[in-house]
Order: structure tokens, then C-alpha cells, then sequence
């Protein structure tokens, strides 16, 4: 069996896992590298963007076209998920550990206000999603908390804005005024990667994140689960028992075709290193 984790110039760097194209970083490598972007004065270019894949999106990834084409676009992949990690060593693909958007997003902030205390210019930051008030309510933590960075605006659009053109450029154009470095999107999958995917090349902020609940966890509206839980892969369980109603059915689903999914890869994996013994 053969790795494809090696590129072109001997990097390890990247691994292909059931489909998706991941970045082999762990979390202190991919917060740098975004504080990087979102520093960088220079940048002429899109929005770069972050999609942060758990397993839940990579079953959505087997059957829906257009969240492939917003992950071939995307700057920066990273394994959000305990199971994609867990499994990616027995491929010889191994992910050095989950990044989750709710930990990458605040340890960007963290480096961030540390960055503005050295000498760096303040990261202006604009919140997009959650439910009314709760990006409100998430900038104002952030600059108690980390005064070294500035929320820059915050705007949480109503149910459906994805369908309707005008409400699109509305946000557009408030990103725009706000001028914001990073743009943390919160409006759960597929919906905030298509959207991000769909309006990169117009987005005006150096780096957007999409990053699910994380605008509730930094506002205090949600907990996340207990750092030990976290650490044995278990969050899973806490947001189960916290919204049965929402999770039961997606994660009862997820379980049901995560072996299908191990079996597709192993299958491609095997194929690969007889093709290439």
C-alpha cells in the first residue's frame, strides 16, 4: 500500500481521505498559517477559506457536487473530525491530530491579540451567522477578551439567504464597508461552505473560516464538552445528549456509513499499492 500523503517535491503535506484532500497540520501549524494570511498587506487575491471537515461532511461529501467543488477550492482542509483522524493512520495517510473550527477560530483570535502586543497590527474580525444577537454578542466577548483584536461588524442573515440574490449582495456589501482581515462564517453545513464557496472571489477579507457553531460557543450561548472529552474524541457524545432532537438521526446516519466509507477506502488504498508495487 502506498501513502499519498507525499507530493511532487517529497512534502508531506497533504493526504487524500475518502475523497476529500486534507492538510496535514496540527492545530498550532494551521492557526499560524492563517494569522499568516490574514497579516498578509500584500494579498491581491480571493478570499482564501477554510472548511474544516468532520464525518458528518464527508458523508455529505460522497453525494453532493457542490460541496466537492467548494472543498477543491478551499485554501486550507482540516480533519474537525475524531474519526477521520482515528482512521487515517491504518491507510498510511495519518493526520497528526483533529483541528476543530471551534478551537481553530479562537486560537486564531488568541495568536492574534498576542501578534498585536508584539508589534503587529490589530486583526479585524467580522462575524457572520448564528442566531439573532449571538454574533452580537460574540464580538463583544472577543474584545473584552482579547482587546488585541477589533470585531469589525457582525450581521445575521435570515432564514433562506442563500436563495435570495439580494440579501446576498446585502452581505457582500457589509463585509465590504466592515473591511474585516478574517471573516468567521456560522451557518452550519454544507450551507456555509456553498455560500463561501460561491461568493469567494467577491468576499472582501483576506481569510474566511467556516466554522459551524463556534460564533455560539464564543458568545457563551452553547458549551462545548469537557476538555478530557474533547481529547478522547467523545464531543460527539456531549452534543448528542445536549441536542438529541437535532443529532440523533444525522449521527445514527454517519454511523451507519462510516464503515461503508472505511471499506471505499481501503478498497482505493489497496488499489493503489497494487498499482503501484
Amino acid at each position: 500500500m502506498i501513502s499519498e500523503a507525499t507530493s511532487d517535491d517529497g512534502a508531506k503535506d497533504r493526504v487524500k481521505l475518502f475523497g476529500m484532500t486534507i492538510d496535514r497540520l496540527n492545530l498550532y501549524q494551521a492557526t499560524q498559517r492563517v494569522l499568516d494570511w490574514a497579516l498578509d498587506d500584500s494579498f491581491d487575491g480571493p478570499c482564501r477559506y477554510i472548511v474544516t471537515p468532520n464525518l458528518d461532511h464527508a458523508v455529505m461529501y460522497q453525494h453532493d457536487a457542490a460541496l466537492r467543488d467548494a472543498y477543491r477550492d478551499a485554501a486550507m482542509v482540516v480533519a474537525d473530525g475524531a474519526p477521520l483522524v482515528a482512521v487515517s493512520g491504518l491507510f498510511g495517510k495519518k493526520l497528526p491530530e483533529r483541528v476543530a473550527g471551534s478551537d481553530l477560530a479562537p486560537g486564531l483570535i488568541a495568536a492574534a491579540d498576542a501578534a498585536s502586543h508584539e508589534g503587529e497590527r490589530r486583526v479585524r474580525v467580522f462575524l457572520l451567522g448564528a442566531g439573532p444577537g449571538v454574533a452580537d454578542r460574540a464580538a463583544f466577548r472577543i474584545g473584552q477578551q482579547w482587546p488585541g483584536v477589533d470585531p469589525v461588524g457582525t450581521y445575521c442573515p435570515p432564514l433562506g439567504f442563500e436563495k435570495d440574490n439580494a440579501e446576498c449582495e446585502r452581505i457582500l456589501a457589509l463585509i465590504a464597508e466592515a473591511k474585516p482581515d478574517v471573516l468567521l462564517v456560522g451557518l452550519g453545513a454544507p450551507k456555509q461552505e456553498l455560500w463561501v464557496s460561491r461568493f469567494h472571489q467577491r468576499i472582501e477579507a483576506k481569510v474566511a473560516l467556516c466554522v459551524g457553531a463556534t460564533i455560539d460557543f464564543l458568545a457563551g450561548e452553547k458549551r462545548r464538552s469537557p476538555r478530557w472529552m474533547q481529547r478522547c474524541g467523545l464531543e460527539w457524545a456531549h452534543r448528542l445528549a445536549s441536542e438529541p432532537r437535532r443529532l440523533a438521526g444525522r449521527y445514527a446516519r454517519d454511523a451507519w456509513e462510516f464503515p461503508r466509507l472505511v471499506w471505499g477506502e481501503y478498497r482505493r488504498s489497496y488499489s493503489v499499492g497494487r498499482s503501484g508495487s
